[in-house]
């Protein structure tokens, strides 16, 4: 599909806005910041912490602040924080669907009546219910003769109305409370084309299924309001429930609309990221949450993981500098490596090379070097645990094939090989459940979420090999670490 572009790559985030640092960004001294996803240090000219004083005493009021601010955003180092809306909202609600009448019946029930609600029935087996809950709701239904899938449903919803926004809402979400107003007011920001909710799992279900979608489901972006970008902590986010402005489908539209109708899975992941190139800003706002009906056991959760790997491949072909499965910076990956491998003294030395770099880095730019220590520590950890997840993902019978070989005759050394390569598939989940404390044991939820990385895998080299692609399983070397960015000079 192609990319028309339309909103300019740079403008100031406009008055009245007020800014709020992400939660990681830290002031080094007068002039310097360090944060952001990826993670920089930002040098502020004079101009800029000018710009940076008159953000931190409240509104936005110059263009100059403006310009700092969208900076700042646009590096994931702070978050907007939109004037109060007083404006009502002309908006309409679009739901595809196919058959699952009960789960559209509680959705529009949640959504009430506030705004004008588009029913896409994507030739349902049952049609007849499905046009009863439409109509019982006051909604108005458009009949698919033919099945296209999710892309081709919400096209068909698009094309049929002309409201200046757009909330598209799958028909197993149930919405509740103001979100749509809560997510629209980042709207006030004419760059912003799409604003998506958490996606949590619906409450419900005593079961071990149920509880692992609780604390870890696969719509779940977390806990921590980002931009969306690829390559970012936030590289996407589903569309089961986000608010969306019309010019901005229009602008990534071809003659079918703006979303790639040849995609049955991961159409979202697309339409996200084409947003993105043509020069749009999307904000996750987990602070407003969304409820999504989740699979209620195993071998359901398992077989759509599976269903979303299938996409990986696609993906890749349409996107290859986004869809990078594991990015890997050398030498903590060098130091990964040489532990994994029992070699203390070359871990060490590979660390020690990771930390003199960053200073070299830092000294060249005449930036102080407090805290490199515990951050290239951190991102050795992040490496280990990046490494176990791609190798679960995508070669765990290799692996489970390494743990259960029979060793030499030295005891010791076999141990260690298999304790070095349980880690890689056991360090992972067990550090996910260390830092979420789920309502599971740790043994189930380590378990499930092995099943969970494998089944997407096995997805993954499904659409790979289909496709005959390798992109979506080649890693990444990322050479530079750390960007030195000077927001505020130009301002």
């Amino acid at each position: 599909m192609t990319t028309r572009r339309a909103a300019p790559a740079v403008a100031p985030i406009p008055t009245g806005f007020e800014i709020e640092l992400d939660s990681d960004t830290q002031q080094l001294d007068g002039n310097m910041l360090f944060g952001g996803s990826p993670a920089r240090i930002m040098r502020l000219s004079e101009a800029g912490s000018r710009a940076m004083a008159e953000l931190a005493e409240g509104h936005i009021r110059s263009t100059r602040a403006g310009m700092l601010a969208r900076r700042l955003t646009d590096a994931g180092a702070a978050h907007p924080r939109p004037p109060r809306r007083t404006q009502p909202l002309d908006l309409t609600v679009i739901i595809p669907v196919r058959d699952r009448a009960d789960l559209l019946e509680q959705c529009l029930t949640a959504l009430g009546r506030r705004y004008p609600i588009v029913v896409v029935d994507d030739a349902s087996l049952d049609p007849q219910a499905v046009a009863a809950a439409a109509k019982d709701h006051g909604a108005r239904l458009i009949i698919r003769p033919t099945n296209g899938g999710p892309a081709a449903a919400r096209n068909t919803g698009v094309a049929a109305l002309s409201s200046e926004f757009v909330a598209f809402v799958d028909s197993d979400c149930v919405p509740a409370g103001a979100w749509i107003e809560l997510l629209a007011a980042q709207m006030s920001d004419p760059l912003v084309a799409a604003v998506a909710p958490r996606i949590v799992s619906l409450a419900g279900g005593a079961d071990s299924a149920s509880k692992f979608t609780m604390a870890n489901g696969s719509l779940d972006i977390g806990t921590r309001e980002a931009r969306v970008a690829p390559g970012s902590r936030v590289s996407y986010v589903p569309t089961a429930a986000i608010v969306v402005r019309r010019s901005a489908l229009l602008d990534i539209s071809d003659q079918d609309g703006p979303f790639d109708q040849q995609m049955r899975v991961g159409e979202d992941v697309d339409f996200i990221w084409r947003l993105h190139n043509a020069g749009w800003r999307i904000r996750y706002v987990p602070d407003v949450q969304v409820a999504h009906q989740e699979p209620r056991t195993w071998s359901a959760l398992m077989r759509r993981r599976f269903y979303y790997g299938t996409s990986a491949a696609p993906l890749a072909q349409r996107h290859p500098e986004a869809m990078t499965p594991l990015a890997l910076h050398p030498w903590p990956t060098l130091a990964v490596g040489a532990m994994l491998m029992r070699r203390p003294v070359l871990a060490v030395a590979a660390f020690t090379a990771s930390v003199l770099s960053m200073r070299r880095t830092l000294d060249r730019e005449k930036i102080p070097p407090k805290g490199v220590l515990p951050a290239m520590a951190t991102a050795t950890h992040q490496t280990w645990l990046g490494i176990g997840r791609y190798t679960t993902q995508f070669g765990a019978p290799l692996l489970i094939a390494a743990l259960l070989k029979p060793g030499g005759r030295n005891q010791r050394r076999r141990w260690g090989r298999r304790f070095a390569l349980a880690s890689l598939m056991f360090g992972p989940p067990a550090t996910t459940w260390h830092q979420r404390r789920p309502n599971l044991g740790a043994a189930r939820f380590i378990l499930g979420q092995i099943a969970d990385d494998v089944s997407y895998g096995t997805g993954v080299w499904t659409g790979a090999i289909k496709a005959r692609t390798t992109l979506p399983l080649r890693p990444r070397i990322v050479w530079h670490p750390l960007r030195i960015d000077s927001p505020g000079r130009k301002t």
